[in-house]
């Protein structure tokens, strides 16, 4: 990785390679490895924010002390005047900026090459799926001119093992699949086997960039290297993994015996050698759909539009992690989409719940899942290994050369989901949690949707068809109240729909005052209320216990939002560690950052807490924390008004 900058504006950032820092043609030292650090993990994001407990982890892992958040302040701004010397001190500058949640280093479009690197790729596929194969491997080598090894290649960096650098290499790799299918195609292997021989050494349980090395080998007259590398893998495999090499490597090797590499027959970014269909019942596990989904029209759109665009370029695997608050219909939308899509994926579906935050059952073992799911598929027992990592290598090999459509809900977390994911392109990959799976777009490309609150006309609709048309029409204005005391949100407007078929003599008028009578409580649910705090409390044991306690002290604020100093004070602890407990009340789903800085609590989650303050909270303590507020607000108003 190399920054190379004049003593101005203009910065060039490489990422494709060992870390460095040019100034008008002079390395300037980076400093601490935690500078290095940090500013990889900026660069390897591409400009995508970075969350600052993401930071935090990866200087310190699991013993972060307690100046961990000042340390990566200072850090950063170490990092900015050496991007900008002349920068006034506690300014933001023009590249490295921040926010509540993380930081992000600004960069366009030429001036980072991983962003070249994918502009390039871009124009090569175009190219290629246009018949115009000349222009697209030379678009193809260009970008393969700008790879000059491991993503973060310095040891202190590549030791950290975070995912986002990771991200960038598998990224490589599969460009590299890419531009060697095409070449092998053409006859001209020669201009890709250099970078694929140095991308090949770097990643050795890569059978399908192995299959490509052998063919490419092969086709430029080195059989018998191509005969030693599969013996080799085949070894390393058997030894370490416990298993034999896959279909696509077993079938490169055998047209390297039959000397017939080129043409046709070498497998392409759109065919991947092995079997076509599976043998025995096609796995089809989707729960039944339900019957009445409405809404969501705009996460449907996206689904589908995200899904034709791989499927086009065949370039990636779509994953699709949709997260949001408990109740929001996370495994509703998950699955109402996969039954929309699944006849796209012939070789079946694959549906696991993962427990990721049910107390009452623990969190599934991903081994475990892989298992199940070769099962599924057509392997016995007998021939699962019992290493986890042989195991999952087995999993993908299996589902190489093969379109499945899998549903992994509830997820606890990133490392849960990680073994699951196939390995090549062909298969769709929906995950559900209440966690912002971030780890997952970094290391794997995901796309990432968070679901708010239906709109007015969608919690309507909902209500609708779930009680009839004609029930509803008898009082509009108290359906439009039922909505919003339910706060839009499916949850409570399924158990209100529920309510309502239970007592069909109960008009929506006399629903409507109920919940009115409730005063927002949660007791305006008190026939299945406890199923609603249930499920809010799985996200509440979740938090350590100064979080917890923050999460109490929030339903006494009396705003539609919040800022970190306002919780600070609310909570009477540092800036710092408000800006942390804030982190971690966003990743379980309880709280929602609606505007940069600005922090909202959906209403019945609030009454939630409120119920938990006054069960945990003393008097004394709840007006001491109103007090820290009201003092906060005081102050703020007279830094105001001197201004």
């Amino acid at each position: 990785m190399r920054v190379e900058h004049d003593d101005r504006t203009a910065l060039c950032f490489e990422v494709l390679g060992p870390v460095r820092v040019r100034r008008g043609g002079v390395e300037v030292d980076l400093g601490t490895r935690q500078q290095r650090l940090i500013l990889g993990l900026l660069l390897a994001g591409a400009g995508q924010p970075v969350g600052l407990g993401e930071i935090v982890e990866v200087l310190w892992g699991e013993g972060p002390p307690r100046s961990a958040v000042n340390v990566v302040h200072r850090y950063v701004g170490a990092l900015r005047r050496l991007f900008e010397p002349d920068l006034p001190p506690r300014s933001a500058g023009r590249w490295l900026r921040g926010g509540a949640s993380g930081y992000r280093i600004r960069i366009d479009a030429d001036a980072l090459d991983l962003l070249r690197l994918r502009a390039l790729a871009e124009q090569a596929r175009s190219d290629e799926g246009a018949g115009r194969l000349a222009e697209a491997l030379s678009a193809y080598e260009a970008a393969l001119a700008l790879w000059r090894g491991p993503c973060a290649g310095a040891p202190e960096l590549g030791a950290s093992g975070h995912p986002a650098f990771g991200v960038v290499d598998h990224e490589c790799a599969g460009l590299i699949r890419e531009a060697t299918s095409l070449a092998l195609r053409l006859g001209r292997v020669r201009s890709v086997l250099p970078v694929l021989r140095r991308v090949a050494e770097h990643r050795p349980w890569d059978e399908a960039l192995q299959a490509r090395f052998l063919l490419a080998l092969s086709a430029d007259g080195q059989q018998a290297e191509g005969i030693a590398l599969y013996q080799n893998v085949r070894h390393r495999l058997a030894d370490e993994l416990g298993v034999d090499p896959g279909p696509e490597l077993r079938e490169a090797y055998r047209l390297i015996l039959r000397q017939n590499t080129a043409g046709p027959a070498a497998p392409g970014p759109d065919r991947v050698a092995g079997p076509s269909s599976f043998t025995g019942v096609l796995p089809a596990q989707l729960p039944a759909d339900l019957p009445f989904f409405t809404g969501r029209d705009e996460a449907q759109r996206r689904t589908l539009s995200l899904v034709n665009g791989h499927v086009l370029t065949q370039a990636s695997m779509p994953v699709l992690a949709i997260d949001g608050i408990p109740g929001i219909g996370k495994t509703s939308l998950a699955i109402h989409l996969a039954h929309q899509l699944a006849d796209a994926y012939p070789d079946g579906q694959l549906y696991v719940d993962l427990r990721g935050f049910d107390p009452g059952q623990s969190v599934l073992d991903s081994a475990e899942v892989v298992q199940g799911f070769l099962n599924s598929l057509g392997v016995p027992d007998a021939g699962i290994p019992a290493s986890p990592h042989a195991r999952s290598g087995l999993y993908r090999s299996v589902l190489a050369g093969r379109r499945l459509l899998l549903v992994l809900d509830n997820a606890h977390s990133v490392e849960q989901v990680r073994p699951l994911l196939p390995g090549a392109p062909g298969c769709l990959v929906l995950v559900t949690s209440r966690k912002r799976l971030t780890g997952l777009a970094a290391a794997h490309g995901a796309h990432l949707m968070t679901l708010d609150v239906l709109s007015p006309e969608e919690a309507r609709a909902f209500l609708v068809a779930r009680i009839g048309a004609a029930r509803a029409a008898g009082d509009p204005a108290a359906l439009a109240e039922i909505a919003e005391r339910c706060g839009r949100l499916p949850l409570a407007l399924a158990v209100v729909a529920g309510r309502a078929l239970v007592h069909p003599d109960h008009s929506m008028t006399a629903i409507a005052r109920e919940l009115r009578d409730a005063q927002g409580s949660l007791d305006g649910f008190a026939d299945v209320g406890d199923d609603i705090r249930t499920i809010f409390s799985w996200s509440y044991r979740l938090l350590s216990v100064r979080a917890a306690r923050v999460f109490r002290l929030l339903s006494l604020h009396p705003g539609p939002d919040i800022t970190v100093a306002a919780t600070a004070g609310l909570a009477g602890v540092p800036g710092g560690e408000a800006r942390v407990l804030i982190s971690e009340l966003i990743q379980t789903g309880l709280l929602a950052e609606h505007a940069p800085g600005r922090f909202s609590i959906h209403e019945l989650i609030r009454a939630y807490a409120w119920e938990l303050v006054l069960l945990h909270e003393t008097d004394e303590d709840r007006a001491r924390a109103s007090g820290r507020l009201a003092d906060h607000y005081r102050q703020t108003a007279y830094t105001a008004a001197d201004r």
